[in-house]
């Protein structure tokens, strides 16, 4: 009973609102001497868990580096270039990047693009500058911001499903196995073409519809 004294600690340390990283480094230590762990053999535990999981650890890099592109006019810049493409609207943007991101995440490049890498500061002010050279007054912003991060997420979740090592697959390998189904990932990945082709075309003629819309309360 006493290695479930980490849970407690945890409990008590969100209700303080302790800073989380410290909450659950604190609870694994608990855990580990309740257990009768060596405090050695649990600093080794720690040191492995973080050499084998050393990538999330770049998250600590690029956010700052993303911060600071953004404080130096990064997202002015990329609504300066979208104001020189002729023929950039808002729904052309949006369905080049909801190709773009379904592609990569059917490569399993699924962390490539995302909300704080891409949407905030990239995809949604080109959106919104777009739409103030094709129709000004006549789009939303919030709006916009919402579609993007819309977009974002429609493409990763019907693309990933492709890529045969994603987790979702191998999620629903599992299930399916546990009732009696057989299948095999790469089938599971196959029939996920079909889906993904059907979710281009909604999402991407719902987009389409945005700059009919604002054409149509321009004039």
């Amino acid at each position: 009973m006493l290695v479930l004294a980490g849970i407690a600690v945890i409990a008590l340390g969100f209700l303080l609102r302790f800073n989380p990283l410290l909450v659950v480094a604190v609870s694994a230590l608990v855990t580990g001497l309740a257990a009768g762990l060596d405090p050695l053999k649990i600093l080794a535990v720690f040191g492995k868990a973080f050499n084998d999981n050393r990538f999330v650890s770049v998250v600590y890099i690029v956010l700052p580096v993303i911060g600071l592109l953004e404080r130096h006019g990064l997202q002015t810049r990329a609504a300066a270039l979208v104001r020189r493409m002729r023929g950039a609207t808002p729904g052309r943007l949006l369905a080049l990047y909801l190709v773009f991101r379904q592609v990569t995440a059917a490569l399993g490049l699924t962390s490539i693009a995302g909300h704080p890498q891409t949407v905030r500061p990239l995809v949604a002010p080109m959106v919104e500058a777009a739409a103030e050279s094709e129709a000004p007054g006549a789009h939303d912003p919030e709006e916009l911001r919402a579609l993007s991060a819309a977009t974002d997420n429609i493409g990763l979740f019907f693309g990933e499903d492709i890529f045969i090592a994603i987790g979702s697959i191998l999620l629903m390998k599992g299930v399916l196995q546990g009732y009696g189904i057989l299948v095999e990932p790469f089938q599971l990945s196959v029939w996920a073409i079909p889906t993904a082709i059907a979710a281009l075309l909604i999402h991407g003629t719902r987009l389409l519809l945005i700059d009919a819309r604002a054409k149509r309360r321009a004039a």
